[in-house]
C-alpha cells in the first residue's frame, strides 16, 4: 500500500511532456521599418505611385526604349505642327511634332532626364543641408539652436520661386546646375524645421540619456541613436517635397528663366507650347500631363510613406 502511494506521489510531481509540434519559437520584434514596409505593400496608394515612378526612371536611364526618333531633330518641310496620330502607340507621330518638326513623343522621353535630375538632386541637397542644420539647432539647443532657427526664418520669409528667380537672373546662362542652386538657395527650411523638431523629441529619449550618462561622445550619440530614430519626418517631406521642385523647375522654364535650349525638358517644351496653344495644343498639353503625372507620383508616394511611418495612424 506504501510503495502503491510513493509511485502515484512520484508521478504527480514529475512534468509532463511536452505535447509533440509545440517547439515554435517566440515571435520576433518588428522594427518601426520592417512595420512601414509590411503597410506600404498593402497600400494600393503606394502601388500604383512606385509603377509610375518606376516606369520614369526606366524613362530617364533608357529612353531608347521607348522611342527611336531623336529629341533635337526636325524636319520643318512635312512635320511642322504635325497632329497627333493616337493609335500609333510608342510611334515617332504619337503626339505629334513641334513648330521646328521634332517628335513631341520623343522629346517627352528625353526631357524627363532633365526635369527628374532636377527633382532628385535638389531633393538629396536639400535633405543633406537642411538635415544637418536641424539637427545641429536641435541637438544643442541655446544660443547655436536660437542663432540656426532665425537664419532659418529669414531664408523661409523669402517667397520660394521669387527668390528663385532672383538667383536665377544672375547667371547669364539656365542650365541643370544653375537651377539645381537656385532651387536649393531656399529650399532647406521646411527639411531644416522638420529635423530640428524631430531631434528635439529623440533627444530626450531614455536610450540618449542613458549613452550619455555611459559617456558614449556627441558623435556617437548623434548619428548611432539620434540620427536613424529622427530621419522618418524627414523622408516623407522630402519624398513630397520632390514633386515640388520638378513642378519649380517646369514654373521656372516656362517663366523663361529655369532650363532653355538645348536642354530637353518639359518645362522647355511647355514654354514652346504655349505660343501654339491655339493652332496645336498638343505641344503644350502632352508635356504638361507629364510633369502633372510626375508630381502627382511623389505627392502620392509621400503620403503613403508618411501613413505607414506615422504610429498614430496605425
Amino acid at each position: 500500500m506504501t510503495e502503491t502511494l510513493n509511485v502515484s506521489a512520484s508521478a504527480s510531481t514529475d512534468p509532463k511532456p511536452a505535447p509533440p509540434g509545440n517547439d515554435a519559437k517566440p515571435a520576433k520584434g518588428r522594427s518601426l521599418w520592417s512595420d512601414a514596409w509590411h503597410d506600404l505593400r498593402r497600400n494600393p496608394l503606394f502601388v500604383i505611385s512606385a509603377v509610375l515612378i518606376v516606369v520614369l526612371l526606366v524613362m530617364v536611364a533608357f529612353p531608347s526604349l521607348f522611342t527611336s526618333a531623336s529629341p533635337t531633330v526636325g524636319d520643318l518641310t512635312h512635320h511642322y505642327q504635325g497632329k497627333p496620330s493616337y493609335s500609333h502607340f510608342f510611334a515617332e507621330d504619337w503626339f505629334g511634332y513641334d513648330t521646328q518638326g521634332r517628335s513631341v513623343w520623343a522629346r517627352m522621353v528625353y526631357g524627363a532626364r532633365a526635369t527628374v535630375l532636377v527633382g532628385v538632386l535638389v531633393t538629396l541637397f536639400v535633405t543633406i543641408l537642411g538635415g544637418i542644420v536641424g539637427l545641429v539647432a536641435g541637438y544643442f539647443g541655446g544660443w547655436i539652436d536660437s542663432v540656426l532657427s532665425r537664419i532659418t526664418d529669414i531664408f523661409q520669409g523669402i517667397p520660394f520661386l521669387l527668390g528663385a528667380m532672383v538667383v536665377l537672373t544672375t547667371f547669364t546662362q539656365g542650365n541643370v546646375w544653375v537651377v539645381i542652386t537656385a532651387l536649393l538657395f531656399l529650399g532647406w527650411t521646411q527639411i531644416a524645421r522638420v529635423a530640428r523638431g524631430s531631434v528635439i523629441t529623440v533627444k530626450q529619449s531614455d536610450y540618449v540619456h542613458a549613452a550619455k550618462s555611459l559617456g558614449a561622445s556627441t558623435a556617437r550619440i548623434m548619428f548611432r541613436h539620434i540620427v536613424p530614430n529622427a530621419v522618418a519626418p524627414v523622408i516623407v517631406v522630402a519624398t513630397t517635397a520632390l514633386g515640388g521642385y520638378i513642378a519649380a523647375e517646369a514654373t521656372l522654364s516656362y517663366l523663361g528663366i529655369g532650363l532653355a535650349e538645348p536642354t530637353v525638358s518639359w518645362g522647355v517644351d511647355v514654354s514652346a507650347g504655349k505660343d501654339g496653344l491655339r493652332t496645336a495644343p498638343h505641344m503644350l498639353i502632352s508635356p504638361a500631363v507629364m510633369v502633372s503625372l510626375t508630381v502627382l507620383a511623389f505627392i502620392m508616394l509621400g503620403d503613403a510613406v508618411r501613413n505607414a511611418l506615422d504610429p498614430k495612424s496605425r
